[in-house]
């Protein structure tokens, strides 16, 4: 069946605060952005409930609403939306290809805001409400929903440096920590094990996994359902809180078999730019930070990218992954900035004459 062509000089993949705030700079930049929604418009906010740390919202703001307003101001200054699935992509040459089951869409810069996914356990309870307690209890950030949690006994679910950095970070607000592991000894690195288990207000229970969230819209979390794989035994450990972090996963699948991704799967960017190893391609947003992910930052480095985008399609040079900028046109600018390496492969210099003539001219 014949596809509709779009044709864009920006699109975006992803609508989190990465892309969102993308498309915002890139419209106002009069580029007429093109973002591309999946299933889930909005990103991982649209599931969260009380967001009380981003700026501007003194009483807090439900990230439902947060990301309307982000989606809100992209529209007011031309952002164009589709909602569709991206099947495959080819970046071999620009302008890029992302294909759908009805459009071909071309792109001659592409800003990947895919964000990432926590991983879950699966099991009954830990699904968002009303479907089960996720945001009234249940949660993936500890930065994000720890102050919540002041006074209230918790429970962290993981063994690597993901669990115990979350668990120390809430003991600044819980009465006591409990880390769920279901191995006889943790993954995590030892500077990281070493400081969870010098806390005093962390304990370990091993060899034991989460089988059910237990509680009620009404009340919360009031305990888990754990089971010892060592003797079988099933018990209620109760507890106020749930903190899974087994660790996230980037959206970044389709991209694999043509950008620079670490073993998980983030996109190496260039760092003083959203830059990618594919001119003309960019990442922002946790598709590539593993460390953060924060919607604040994923916004600033959004902002970034749309930036960089705009002076690429200016013909002016962006910083890329090996140190170089890249222009549009394939020109290479040198890490010590002294010399531009042409797409034939000409060398030139790029220091201005008025510096490079011998003095007294």
């Amino acid at each position: 069946m014949p596809q509709n062509i779009l044709h864009r000089e920006v699109v975006i993949v992803g609508s989190g605060p990465a892309g969102l705030t993308a498309a915002i700079y890139a419209a106002r930049a009069d580029m007429s952005p093109l973002v591309i929604e999946g299933p889930q418009p909005g990103g991982q906010l649209t599931i969260t409930t009380d967001v009380e740390n981003y700026p501007g919202f003194a009483e807090g703001i439900q990230g439902p609403e947060l990301m309307d307003q982000f989606r809100r101001q992209a529209a007011r200054f031309g952002t164009e939306f589709l909602t569709a699935w991206i099947d495959r992509v080819d970046l071999s040459e620009r302008p890029f290809k992302l294909f759908t089951s009805e459009h071909e869409i071309r792109a001659e810069t592409l800003i990947i805001a895919s964000g990432a996914s926590a991983k879950w356990l699966g099991i009954p309870g830990e699904a968002p409400a009303p479907h089960g307690l996720g945001g009234l209890g249940v949660s993936a950030c500890a930065t994000c929903d720890g102050f919540f949690f002041k006074g209230k006994r918790i429970v962290v679910v993981g063994g690597g440096d993901t669990a115990m950095e979350e668990a120390t970070f809430l003991t600044r607000y819980a009465s006591r920590v409990t880390v769920i592991h279901r191995r006889d000894s943790l993954r995590a690195s030892k500077i990281m094990q070493d400081k969870a288990m010098k806390n005093e207000k962390i304990d370990f229970v091993w060899n034991t996994e989460v089988k059910e969230i237990l509680g009620s819209p009404e009340t919360g979390v009031t305990g888990i359902r754990i089971y010892n794989n060592q003797t079988g035994e099933e018990s209620v450990f109760e507890c106020e809180g749930v903190f899974v972090a087994i660790g996230h996963e980037p959206n970044t699948k389709m991209f694999r078999d043509w950008l620079e991704m670490d073993e998980i799967g983030y996109i190496k960017t260039a760092g003083r730019s959203m830059a990618t190893n594919m001119p003309g391609v960019f990442a922002c947003g946790d598709a590539q930070d593993s460390f953060y992910r924060q919607a604040i930052t994923a916004a600033g480095t959004g902002c970034m990218a749309a930036i960089d985008a705009e002076r690429f399609l200016d013909n002016l040079p962006v910083p890329a992954p090996t140190g170089e900028a890249v222009t549009i046109e394939g020109e290479r600018v040198t890490e010590d900035q002294q010399s531009i390496i042409m797409p034939d492969g000409e060398v030139i210099s790029n220091v201005p004459e008025a510096e490079s003539a011998p003095a007294g001219d």
